[in-house]
């Protein structure tokens, strides 16, 4: 039975342009693909209706048609934004192609849940980038990591308030050290007069940008206000500053915000 790849996202994102490079590396690596693109199959059948009920037909059709392929793949590539709709693909592989916040619909976007689990997160629109890498991957078989709470792990601890380049600098210098990261979030918003983001919206910020590459290989944790760590011996871990170039050190979430209007 053929792979099952659904690729995701909302209507203007990428997915077929992905969906065909993805297609290509796996041809050019001796695979044999099948393509179920949404519009071509609502032709096929005459069924443009986008009610709920005909999204979910939709995506059980896609399905039916998935299983009855001889190839070593199936490609779909719709928009999928309902849950029961992935449930019903019941995808091996689920990329979701994540490069815009609201798509040419406003009924689809209004409906569009973000989905909780998923392999490949892609953040812009560059399909030979990601096509290479997602490709490689699903030819080889081979999953993301998974975070292990036993494993020896950096600790990453600030505020995020907003998470930016210079803080992936940092993150990527920490997972040098062990493989893996815990992030944690100052509950901080409001605080001091500034910090104007919620918590949930600092955990999409570092998701959307650390997800593509580093899927597994961190975990988010929200914590208290610290402002002292503190130990009384040595208790098996260090601690030290990161030291970067200019470059990274001007990056400042202080005028992030006020470029944004957002205060101190």
């Amino acid at each position: 039975m053929a792979q099952r790849i659904l690729i995701m996202g909302l209507p203007g994102a990428g997915k077929t342009t992905l969906a065909e490079a993805i297609r290509n590396k796996l041809w050019e690596e001796g695979r044999t693909v099948t393509w179920l693109n949404a519009d071509e199959i609502r032709k096929k059948y005459d069924d443009w209706d986008f009610s709920t009920e005909g999204r979910i037909r939709q995506s059980i059709r896609m399905k039916t048609l998935s299983e009855e392929t001889t190839t070593d793949y199936v490609i779909a590539d719709f928009v999928a934004p309902l849950v029961e709709m992935r449930t019903n693909y019941d995808a091996d592989w689920t990329i979701w192609v994540d490069t815009i916040r609201e798509g040419r619909y406003a009924d689809t976007n209004k409906m569009f849940i973000e989905p909780e689990s998923y392999d490949f997160r892609v953040n812009e629109q560059n399909s030979e980038k990601w096509s290479e890498f997602i490709g490689q991957y699903i030819i080889d078989n081979k999953r993301r990591p998974v975070f292990d709470w036993r494993k020896e792990t950096v600790q990453m601890l600030g505020r995020w308030q907003p998470w930016h380049d210079g803080h992936r600098a940092l993150f990527e210098r920490l997972l040098a050290k062990t493989g893996q990261v815990i992030i944690q979030i100052r509950d901080v918003q409001g605080w001091q007069g500034s910090n104007p983001f919620a918590i949930e919206e600092v955990k999409k910020f570092i998701r959307r940008d650390l997800d593509p590459l580093y899927q597994g290989q961190y975990e988010i944790q929200v914590v208290p206000n610290i402002v002292h760590i503190g130990w009384g011996r040595g208790v098996g871990y260090t601690s030290g500053e990161e030291t970067f170039d200019e470059s990274i050190t001007q990056i400042s979430a202080t005028n992030i915000r006020k470029e944004l209007n957002l205060g101190k």
